[in-house]
């Protein structure tokens, strides 16, 4: 699908904060995490598996072609700052882990399948963020995972179509839509936030659509069954 036939929805925006880290202990029993992320304001090689310099250390549910880079909208730090003010952490880009920061990429915008050029690299959205136990551990409060559903204010991970050098301040540029259907809130509210009853038709579309992301696709399927 070309653009051209809905110009209104183009998106540009600027990439804020270019954010990379590697695994620290996290917890007591050892267990290490990767979810402290620093920015860097030089160019960096925006490569298929992710930016050269950044780690992951649970590779069973990070890391990986459809998980190379994770973005996080700022807009949404204002309702955190809200829930828990006395969080220093929520002052700074890279509270969620995310490596990239920037306004305009919420997830009622953004869709699946939506293509963006940012500097040299082309990227593809592959799906939203499901979020787990490490954002209520980092966050230091039991119910951030809880509400992180609740909202639907999930992230975004993209995956690396063409590898380029990319830095802060580049802008997205989009570059086509294949799924207007499919908003991300949506995608997440569906298979992530149990609002799948009903919706037998949309999660076997889902499930074979190879644009998602292979985990959610399986995760359709299994929806679809149930």
């Amino acid at each position: 699908m070309n653009l051209s036939g809905y110009k209104l929805l183009m998106i540009e925006t600027k990439l804020d904060h270019l954010l990379i880290g590697t695994p620290k202990p996290f917890r007591a029993d050892g267990e290490m995490s990767a979810i402290v992320k620093q920015p860097v304001f030089e160019t960096v090689e925006l490569g298929l598996f992710g930016l050269v310099g950044n780690q992951v250390a649970d590779l069973l549910h990070h890391g990986g072609r459809d998980k190379a880079v994770h973005l996080y909208p700022i807009e949404h730090y204002a309702f955190w700052k809200e829930k828990y003010p006395e969080l220093d952490i929520l002052n700074h880009p890279g509270a969620f882990g995310e490596n990239f920061s920037c306004a305009g990429l919420t997830e009622d915008k953004l869709h699946l399948g939506d293509i963006f050029r940012l500097g040299e690299a082309l990227i593809e959205c592959s799906h939203a963020r499901q979020p787990c136990w490490k954002l209520n551990h980092h966050f230091g409060y039991p119910d951030v995972m809880k509400t992180v559903i609740k909202t639907s204010m999930s992230g975004s991970y993209f995956r690396v179509l063409e590898p380029g050098k990319v830095r802060a301040g580049d802008r997205f540029v989009q570059q086509d839509r294949v799924y207007p259907d499919w908003p991300l809130n949506r995608l997440f509210d569906v298979l992530i936030a149990g609002k799948h009853k009903g919706q037998g038709a949309e999660l076997l579309r889902l499930a074979d659509m190879p644009i998602l992301a292979d985990t959610w696709r399986k995760r359709a399927a299994q929806l679809a069954k149930s």
